[in-house]
């Protein structure tokens, strides 16, 4: 590793690691100043949702296969940003780096998933980042530097569209068409995914305190929906819309003159989700035509970019 230069000079090092870490998965890449040498991936990081134990799981495991496939010591990373869901609240923030410096020296910066899912669209420019997996936001940065979110204040009370918020909303729409003598496949899809055999089964969990992980569910609701069931495809027809307008709000506050914007989508929901992609797309271009919107974004190239970013600054 090249050494450190005297104050007000460049740093430089010879690795970086940046971490993307949210309710279900944990992405991991490892690089030089210039290329991603490994990647790795483990379960969900946050630690609201998975707590300590899984979480330095989940973080050990990524970075290990990241510096395993890349053939790097860890001894040799000198910088390393996560992006991790919640990193807002102070007690978060520390205890992730605690347990990222158990295993990896160096300077270690933990910052909110959305910041590194913008810097992964637009490094060091104007845009907007909707993230949709466990949780949602939507986070954005004008030609000022002023910057503007909307959504992200926990699946209790926000997080709408998110991979949370639609399980929830088909437990609610499967009870609400039985009620109403409807038919839906949702209710066997839900009672397949949580192994129950009753509808009052799934009222019990569904009302259970913690309550049940909502978000397993999306795999087998996007499914019952490609099959064409009319109550699943409301759900995400919703949670499009939902998203939609979360970009919207931040849109405005930024670009209040009516021009287009650049907007980015990250999150399983997106990434799974043909059907939300298109209701997104299709709302938020009814009020601003000329919005570019780019799809597939990786957040953890932006954790990366920053890490090498911070390396690379003066002392």
């Amino acid at each position: 590793m090249a050494p450190a230069t005297g104050c007000g000079k460049s740093i430089s090092v010879a690795f970086f690691l940046g971490i993307d870490g949210g309710g279900t998965k944990t992405d991991c890449a490892l690089g030089d100043g210039a290329s991603v040498l490994g990647r790795g991936r483990e379960g969900g990081s946050k630690l609201a949702r998975v707590g300590e134990a899984q979480a330095r799981a989940a973080l050990h495991g990524a970075i290990r296969q990241a510096a395993a496939e890349a053939k790097v010591d860890l001894a040799g990373v000198g910088r390393t940003c996560v992006g991790m869901a919640g990193a807002s609240r102070p007690e978060v923030t520390e205890s992730v780096r605690a347990l990222v410096a158990e295993i990896v020296p160096g300077e270690i910066e933990v910052v909110g998933d959305m910041h590194v899912a913008l810097e992964a669209a637009f490094p060091g420019a104007p845009g907007v980042a909707v993230i949709a997996g466990t949780g949602s936001i939507a986070y954005g940065r004008n030609e000022r530097g002023e910057t503007a979110r909307a959504g992200g204040w926990g699946s209790a009370i926000s997080d709408e569209g998110s991979g949370e918020w639609i399980g929830r909303s088909a437990v609610a729409a499967a009870l609400r068409a039985y009620d109403a003598g409807q038919n839906t496949a949702l209710i066997a899809c839900i009672l397949s995914s949580w192994h129950l055999a009753t509808r009052d089964d799934v009222a019990r969990v569904a009302n259970a305190s913690p309550p049940p992980e909502y978000a397993t569910l999306l795999p087998q609701i996007l499914a019952t929906a490609e099959a064409g069931d009319g109550a699943a495809r409301d759900v995400l027809l919703q949670a499009g819309t939902e998203l939609a307008q979360l970009a919207k709000i931040v849109v405005r506050r930024l670009w209040p003159g009516g021009q287009g914007a650049q907007v980015a989508l990250a999150g399983g929901v997106f990434h799974n989700s043909e059907l939300v992609r298109r209701v997104f797309a299709n709302s938020l271009r009814a009020e601003r035509p000329q919005t570019e919107i780019i799809e597939d974004v990786d957040p953890v190239l932006g954790a990366l970019a920053l890490a090498r970013r911070r390396g690379q600054e003066p002392a």
